[in-house]
């Protein structure tokens, strides 16, 4: 069945990285539900591992820019501002995840922190879709550095509280601070490249031996999947959000929020940690 566990995993990774719902908590609810029989240090580096394939994603959606941006970079002051400010993002999850990252995976990876996450984060993200303000940044290269390590900073929120979605943290933190749905949507992939790609990098070099216990066919089958789906779904969140707002997703975040407390509260789904 590792396999099986893989691909799974692997869809839900692809459709739910680049989502506003949380992938972590997707995943966690996922493999609770499935009963996925893998120790819980080789499940906790899996899961890790295959954001890698969502990664590469990002980098085959956007290889045209990537390239221009490599040749302009040297000479094009917007292009410098905007991968300085990439990285400038990073720092704050980077320092988090060093200091706390254990110890959170230990207390909070369980499906009532999730659940409760989902919850809230779907509240706020339709009161800052009722706002009525006009964006008034619209090129991700405008975006600036200040308000790149601010954006950084609302991403924590993802790391601090699993089940809150660093997607939905970033793209709702760009918007509160005028990047309108696309732009902020766009800076939220370029800001995962290194944010997970590094993470899921990591992880494989230091725990191959963890991922051997279920075969490395299987971790590479899992990075495919998450790659194939998350390919799709950038491409259609782009699509979507240029017409749409975040509102739907906000009440799917509520709904299944209150879904899992209510197989938790009936026995269906265990609520211990997962970490």
């Amino acid at each position: 069945m590792d396999w099986f566990y893989a691909i799974v995993y692997g869809i839900v990774e692809g459709i739910t990285e680049f989502l506003p719902i949380s992938s972590t908590g997707h995943l966690i609810v996922a493999g609770n539900l499935m009963g996925v029989p893998w120790p819980k240090e080789v499940k906790d580096t899996f899961e890790v591992v295959i954001q890698g394939g969502a990664i590469l994603a990002v980098l085959a959606y956007y290889w045209r820019d990537f390239v221009q941006q490599g040749r302009d970079i040297g000479r094009d002051r917007p292009t410098q501002r905007l991968w300085l400010g990439v990285i400038v993002a990073c720092i704050p999850a980077v320092i988090l995840g060093l200091l706390f990252g254990d110890a959170i995976k230990a207390a909070l990876f369980r499906p009532s922190v999730v659940a409760w996450a989902l919850i809230v984060g779907g509240v706020l993200m339709w009161l800052i879709e009722s706002r009525r303000v006009t964006p008034n940044i619209h090129n991700i290269k405008n975006i600036g550095v200040g308000r790149s390590f601010l954006i950084g900073a609302v991403q924590c929120l993802a790391l601090l509280w699993p089940g809150f979605s660093r997607s939905a943290s970033s793209i709702l933190g760009g918007m509160v601070m005028g990047l309108d749905r696309p732009t902020a949507t766009q800076f939220s992939f370029y800001l995962g490249v290194p944010t997970l790609g590094g993470a899921a990098l990591l992880d494989f070099i230091r725990s191959r031996d963890l991922l051997a216990q279920i075969g490395l066919v299987n971790v590479l089958l899992g990075a495919v999947t998450s790659f194939v789906i998350a390919y799709l779904a950038i491409g259609w969140l782009l699509r979507f959000v240029s017409t749409n707002n975040f509102k739907g997703f906000a009440v799917y975040r509520v709904v299944v929020g209150v879904l899992i407390l209510v197989l938790i509260a009936a026995g269906v789904m265990s609520n211990g940690s997962l970490a």
